[in-house]
């Protein structure tokens, strides 16, 4: 099934994309390609919101849209394979079977399942700025992605058993 319909899958039932992912089998590489594609999109996503820094501030924009660049697209991966990490100990602490890689693809397929609300995030906050609807959609995406990821843990685990 192609990415975008698997986006959309997820906000209908996200444990059943991830378990579809799961019966793929264990690929490093699609791991790393899905969380890619979230810091990708991601990066593209601020891209409204540091035009908008860069008018109102007189910057220019390059050195702006280079240090996201660097940050979401170069170093957040790095920290994003850390958390999976960290969370992959706390569900083994607490008697949670689930594997490294599914502790992985269940953090990456949540980022790059909430990634059109980021989207959306940037849109707002390029066109709007400050103010209640970019903390609305905000608020919004923390909910999706918490729901996203909880679940594609929940889903990781019961192949575990």
């Amino acid at each position: 099934m192609p990415v975008t319909r698997d986006i959309v899958a997820s906000y209908k039932g996200p444990g059943k994309v991830m378990r579809r992912l799961l019966e793929l089998g264990e690929h490093e590489g699609r791991a790393l390609a899905i969380l890619m594609a979230a810091c990708a999109v991601t990066f593209i996503g601020q891209w409204p919101r540091l035009a908008r820094e860069a008018h109102i501030t007189g910057q220019e924009l390059n050195p702006l849209l280079g240090g996201a660049l660097l940050g979401l697209v170069f170093i957040a991966p790095l920290l994003f394979y850390a958390l999976a990490f960290v969370v992959f100990l706390i569900c083994r602490a607490f008697g949670r079977k689930i594997s490294g890689y599914g502790s992985r693809l269940a953090l990456f397929w949540a980022l790059l399942a909430a990634s059109p609300l980021l989207l959306l995030w940037g849109m707002v906050a390029g066109f709007i700025g400050q103010g209640p609807a970019m903390t609305l959609v905000g608020a919004i995406w923390c909910v999706i992605f918490l729901w996203f990821w909880i679940s594609n843990l929940r889903e990781a685990g019961k192949g575990m058993t």
